[in-house]
C-alpha cells in the first residue's frame, strides 16, 4: 500500500502544492471552493499531514488544550454516571479541530491546588499548544488568566460570568434564562418558587440566581428566602436539598434547578414523597442534557448551547480574528428553553 504525500493529494484536486499547503495550514488566499476541493481528496486518499514537520516549518503547534474543572469530572467518571457536559463540548469541539487539521486534548486542573501554577507550566511547555480553551470556573480564575498572558497563550473562555475583558469571550445570557423559566412558572399561576442554586465556585451559580431573583422582582411575587438552597451542581446536593424544601410546612409549589443531576433528585424525592409531577410539583431543569428528555416526566428545560460554545471557542482559537487579549470578541449565544411535561399550573 502506498504512503499518500501532500503530491497525490495537489494531484487529486487539480491544484498546486502550495494551495494544499495553504488548505492545511489554514492559510490565507485559498477561495472556499478550492478549500472544499482539497478537503476531499484529503479524505478521499486518507492523507494525514505529519504533525511534527508542520510544526518544523512554522510556529504552529496544531493543537489546542481544553482545561476542565478535575474533582466534579472525575467523581461523575468515577460513579459511572460519565459527563453529558464534557461530552457536549467534545462535539463542538473536535469536529472544528478535524476540519483545519488541528487536535484537541483535555487537560483536567484542579484551581484548589497548591500546584495549580505547575500544572499549567508544565502542560503549555510540553504542548506548546495554539491556543486554550478554559472551561468554567477556570475561565472566571484571574490568577489562570495572568498566567496565559505572561506565557504569551491565546485562550478562549467559555461562560466566564464576570466582567473581565480579556481573551475570547463565549457565553449564553445566565441570568436572561433564569428569569425566563421564572416568568413560565409565575404565567402558570405560581407563586411559591424554590430555586437550587450551582456551587459557589462558578460565577455562572450567581448570576443564575439574580435572574431568578429579577423574576419573581418583576411579577411583584415575594421570595422565601428559605426556598432557596445551596447546591453543588451535583446529584447528592439536589437530593439534600429537595429533602429540605419538601419538608417544609409550606413547600414550594415549583423548584428550577440549576443542573439537570439536581432536578433529576427532585424528581426523585417527589416522587418519593408520593407528590404527582407536575400536578403537585412543577420542575425545570438547567443544561437540558440528552438523560432529561428521557426522565418520567420528560422535564422543562433551560438548553445551554455548551457544544455551540465550545465549537466557536475552538474557531476564534483557530482563526485569524485577533489577539485573544483585544477585549473585543465576546460572542452571546442564544440558548432554547424547552417546555415538556414536568411544569404545570399549581392545584392549589
Amino acid at each position: 500500500m502506498r504512503s499518500v504525500t501532500i503530491r497525490h493529494v495537489a494531484e487529486e484536486a487539480g491544484v498546486s502544492l502550495q494551495t494544499v499547503s495553504r488548505v492545511i495550514n489554514n492559510g490565507p488566499n485559498v477561495t472556499d471552493a478550492l478549500r472544499e476541493r482539497v478537503r476531499a481528496a484529503v479524505e478521499k486518499l486518507g492523507y494525514v499531514p505529519n504533525i511534527a514537520a508542520r510544526r518544523m516549518g512554522g510556529s504552529k503547534s496544531y493543537l489546542l488544550v481544553a482545561f476542565n474543572d478535575r474533582e466534579p469530572t472525575l467523581e461523575k467518571w468515577r460513579a459511572g454516571r460519565g459527563s453529558d457536559w464534557v461530552a457536549q463540548m467534545l462535539l463542538g469541539a473536535m469536529p472544528r479541530c478535524e476540519r483545519d487539521g488541528y487536535h484537541l486534548l483535555i487537560e483536567l486542573l484542579d484551581g484548589h491546588s497548591s500546584g495549580l501554577h505547575a500544572r499549567i507550566d508544565a502542560v503549555i511547555s510540553s504542548l506548546r499548544p495554539d491556543g486554550v480553551i478554559l472551561t468554567p470556573p477556570h475561565s472566571q480564575d484571574v490568577r489562570i488568566l495572568d498566567q496565559l498572558e505572561r506565557r504569551g497563550v491565546r485562550f478562549a473562555r467559555m461562560s466566564p460570568g464576570d466582567g473581565d475583558a480579556r481573551g475570547f469571550r463565549v457565553m449564553m445570557d445566565e441570568k436572561e434564562a433564569a428569569a425566563v423559566a421564572t416568568r413560565h412558572l409565575i404565567d402558570l399561576g405560581h407563586r411559591r418558587i424554590g430555586f437550587l442554586t450551582g456551587s459557589p465556585d462558578y460565577a455562572v451559580s450567581a448570576e443564575r440566581l439574580a435572574g431568578f431573583r429579577s423574576g419573581m422582582a418583576a411579577a411583584g411575587a415575594a421570595i422565601d428566602e428559605r426556598w432557596i438552597r445551596q447546591g453543588e451542581f451535583s446529584f447528592e446536593s439536589g437530593l439534600a436539598a429537595a429533602d429540605a424544601l419538601l419538608a417544609l410546612e409550606q413547600r414550594p409549589s415549583a423548584i428550577i434547578a440549576s443542573s439537570d443531576e439536581q432536578a433529576l433528585a427532585v424528581l426523585h424525592r417527589a416522587q418519593d414523597a408520593g407528590l404527582a409531577v407536575p400536578s403537585d410539583l412543577s420542575i425545570i431543569s438547567f443544561d437540558d442534557t440528552p438523560p432529561i428528555s428521557f426522565s418520567l416526566p420528560p422535564l422543562t428545560a433551560v438548553r445551554q448551547p455548551t457544544a455551540a460554545m465550545a465549537e466557536r471557542a475552538a474557531s476564534l482559537l483557530i482563526g485569524e480574528q485577533g489577539s485573544s487579549d483585544s477585549g473585543a470578541d465576546s460572542q452571546i449565544l442564544p440558548f432554547e428553553f424547552v417546555v415538556r411535561g414536568s411544569t404545570a399550573p399549581p392545584h392549589d
